[in-house]
């Protein structure tokens, strides 16, 4: 193994050895082989990290790592001085084209499959950004926004019709405008009061911060850096996913104990790459982006997707926040990852630009991927698993202050929700069916819906193999121990209508406590009876009938409706004090409970007590086909034996403080 070092008083003609570092960290980038490790020293390196070799194995990776007690920050930036007062606050910079080479972020526009734009005439958004010590500006088109920037004091969600908050109003003095010409680019930003040229002033300048080029750089190591500030495009699932840092269609990466920020899109990505298509409904417009996104899942077979060649990476510790569009977004490219005990927060509210794809955490098919223990708030939305969310686990996670928690769409399972805080107004929105909920503290609304009109895959065990695919009935879930509050009881906006835009109101059910289900057969063979009634046919003897699905042991407070036939559930009128208290670098739970809490006890369920989905034919498993048993609670802690409902072991009825993260 040989130990390269980096740093700031170093040279890229040196050997990188200790004593001779290099200066640049790409330089060891392209020196760095299987076994050896990369060791940055402190400073601000503004360069994007091409790795060219590959780790061979977990054991013998390529680790890039800052050196230890050393502040490491790599930037897509570049500081800009220069500036010309054109009035009192607006301010001027032209910039030679050639400091772009061939990507200027002020010329590319923030577009791509999936991106919602109000009309063909709406204003374009580019890639580009402005920071004035580190905080990013808002783009506007016209000269006279640039005195008078439009302001805005909530945004609607045209998928949802959800109303979403914009959290900093307010941006005056923090706007900026461009023109790109032949051989120059010019921007112009109001600085209200401050002069640009006794201040930090950065633009991003490159695509990402580290990220090859090329794919199959497998077990590459990024730990303890602050990475900021890139130009990366829109990344629908039909498209090329660059991120501001990722592996690019690789395997085995760990990206941990690093700050990742202002990412003009996405943050993190372990996504897709371009052949197996590239916004093809955006550049073609002859089919819709869901049949390109049909044909990505078989083109990627092609190339070997598959658990040997891709995914089964680890993303943890790191904190993430600042971004466009996603904290971690990927398809096809996260299967049989772990992203754990991260804090991701603070994601696509500047609104600048909207999309369906949006979100902390944004994945597609999340083949037996682990999103555990991280805490996600403040963000447009918390997680959303979208087609194949099959043996996906989310569990042990903190959500709250997001426009919502959790939407899992057009899957078909098994996948299993367990043991979080839903703390948001919208906690989670099922257009999908397959799962198990099991333990969680739902503190907002569930929303259900049937998707007949798209027919996404499923997969064999464990595999990226293709097996089927379906469209969305609705039902075939479980849901055990689980505490449902009603309207109001969070802290939260309780008014169903409230959180909606006039006219807006979902097509589907949606309200507090599991009701929605009201009309399900209770069991598979209550349903089978069903079907017997309706034959002869096939199709047409099913297409109508309702899943069925399985409940127990539930605890509604305050309101919160249980399903009808729902076994052994236990509804208690009074409300319950619930909520969240951020306490420095800690959150804790802070619940008065009733004295009906304690009338629950919760076997600990397993792969043994949640019965097989239905379309995938598959039981709940862990990823390596052993039986699963979902017997860690929130804080860690070992779960034997009965429980209450909910996601903390300890609770009980009366006051209760508990730190949950």
């Amino acid at each position: 193994m040989t130990e390269y070092h980096v740093a700031k008083t170093g040279s890229d003609q040196a050997s990188g050895l200790t004593g001779d570092p290099f200066r640049t960290i790409d330089r060891a980038a392209r020196a760095a082989q299987a076994g050896d490790e990369v060791v940055v020293h402190a400073g601000v390196y503004r360069e994007w990290v091409d790795p060219r070799n590959a780790g061979l194995s977990d054991r013998r990776r390529i680790v890039f790592r800052a050196a230890d007690g050393e502040h490491v920050v790599v930037k897509g930036s570049e500081v800009v001085t220069g500036w010309v007062r054109q009035s009192d606050a607006v301010w001027r910079v032209d910039l030679p084209n050639a400091m772009f080479g061939d990507f200027n972020p002020y010329a590319l526009a923030v577009d791509g499959d999936w991106l919602v734009k109000q009309s063909n005439q709406a204003p374009v958004k580019h890639l580009g950004d402005v920071y004035l010590n580190g905080v990013s500006f808002y783009e506007v088109a016209a000269p006279e926004e640039l005195v008078a920037p439009p302001r805005r004091t909530e945004v609607r969600d045209d998928w949802t019709g959800l109303i979403d908050p914009v959290r900093d109003p307010d941006q005056t003095q923090r706007v900026w405008r461009a023109e790109v010409g032949p051989d120059r680019t010019t921007i112009w930003a109001n600085f209200g009061a401050v002069d640009p040229n006794a201040e930090l002033v950065e633009i991003n300048v490159r695509r990402s911060v580290f990220y090859p080029r090329q794919t199959g750089r497998d077990y590459i190591t990024v730990r303890g850096f602050e990475l900021a500030q890139a130009a990366c495009p829109w990344t629908p699932p039909t498209a090329d996913q660059p991120g501001l840092i990722g592996p690019n269609w690789a395997k085995g990466w760990i990206i941990e104990d690093n700050v990742i920020h202002d990412a003009k899109c996405s943050a993190v990505s372990l996504g897709k790459e371009a052949s197996t298509g590239d916004n093809y409904f955006t550049r073609r417009h002859d089919k819709p982006g869901y049949q390109y996104q049909l044909e990505a899942v078989f083109a990627a077979r092609a190339i070997g997707w598959s658990k040997e060649r891709v995914g089964s990476h680890v993303v943890r510790r790191n904190d993430i926040y600042n971004c466009g569009q996603n904290g971690i977004v990927g398809h096809l490219g996260a299967v049989f990852s772990r992203i754990h005990d991260n804090h991701i927060h603070h994601i696509a509210l500047k609104r600048e630009f909207y999309g369906y794809e949006i979100a902390g955490v944004k994945l597609h098919a999340a083949v037996d991927v682990e999103i555990s223990h991280n805490l996600i708030h403040d963000c447009s939305l918390g997680t959303w698993l979208d087609w194949q969310a099959q043996g996906a686990r989310v569990t042990r996670n903190v959500y709250f202050a997001n426009n919502r928690d959790i939407f899992i769409e057009v899957s078909h399972g098994p996948y299993v929700v367990d043991h979080n805080v839903l703390a948001s107004p919208a906690s989670i929105e099922l257009f999908s069916q397959g799962g198990a909920f099991v333990a969680n503290l739902v503190a907002g609304t569930l929303r259900l819906e049937n998707v007949m009109d798209r027919a996404t895959p499923y997969h064999r065990p464990h595999s990226t193999e293709v097996a089927g695919y379906a469209v969305i009935y609705g039902g075939d879930d479980r849901w055990v121990g689980n505490v449902f509050l009603g309207p109001g009881e969070s802290g939260d906006p309780g008014d169903i209508a409230a959180a909606y835009a006039p006219g807006a109101a979902p097509a589907g059910s949606v309200g507090h406590g599991t009701a929605g289900y009201d009309g399900h057969p209770p069991s598979f063979d209550d349903y089978l009876t069903s079907v017997e009634v309706a034959l002869p046919g096939d199709l047409e003897a099913v297409i109508g009938l309702k899943q069925p699905v399985y409940l127990s042991r539930n605890l509604y407070l305050g309101g919160a409706a249980a399903y009808l036939g729902e076994d052994g559930a236990v509804a208690a009128p009074a409300a319950a004090r619930v909520r969240l208290e951020p306490l420095d670098d800690a959150v804790w739970l802070v619940a008065d409970l009733p004295p009906e809490f304690a009338d629950l006890a919760v076997p600990v369920q397993s792969t043994a007590t949640l019965p097989r989905v239905r379309f995938a034919d598959a039981d709940f498993e862990a990823p390596d086909g052993s039986p699963l048993a979902l017997d860690t609670d929130l804080t860690g802690a070992l779960v034997e034996g009965d429980s209450p409902p909910g996601p903390i072991a300890a609770l009980r009825s009366g006051h209760n403080r508990v730190r949950v993260w």
